[in-house]
């Protein structure tokens, strides 16, 4: 299960549909609060965090999200307009990022990819 967390209401529809036209099962938020709200009881395989949203950013999601055992080891991938998404990104330990605009087809590799190695090391 992909957690899709984005503030605007476009993307977001758009990469969860995406994602469940591809065989994903998809968990919506559109801040950080309710992201930290959705990673229990039935923690994500994987995130997608949007960096730059109202409530609570995805700096300080990542942050709260790091010190609860249960979930702390989550892979992230970062999406973002910022300039200095790559940066941002390895400072809250995310496995990977795109720059939006991004491409489909590599996001759908980014998460195909984590996800995959993901199961490998949890176990999954």
């Amino acid at each position: 299960m992909v957690l899709v967390v984005d503030d605007d209401p476009d993307i977001l529809e758009a990469l969860s549909e995406i994602l469940e036209a591809e065989g994903f099962e998809i968990r919506r938020a559109r801040n950080g609060k309710e992201a930290l709200e959705r990673l229990e009881p039935h923690p994500p395989q994987l995130i997608l965090l949007d960096l730059m949203m109202p409530v609570m950013d995805g700096w300080e999601f990542a942050q709260r999200m790091r010190q609860r055992p249960p979930v702390a080891t989550i892979p992230i991938i970062v999406l973002s307009a910022d300039r200095n998404v790559g940066s941002k990104a390895t400072d809250i330990g995310a496995v990977g990022h795109l720059a939006k605009p991004f491409e489909l087809n590599d996001l759908l590799d980014m998460v195909r990819r984590a996800l995959s190695q993901g199961a490998v090391t949890t176990g999954r």
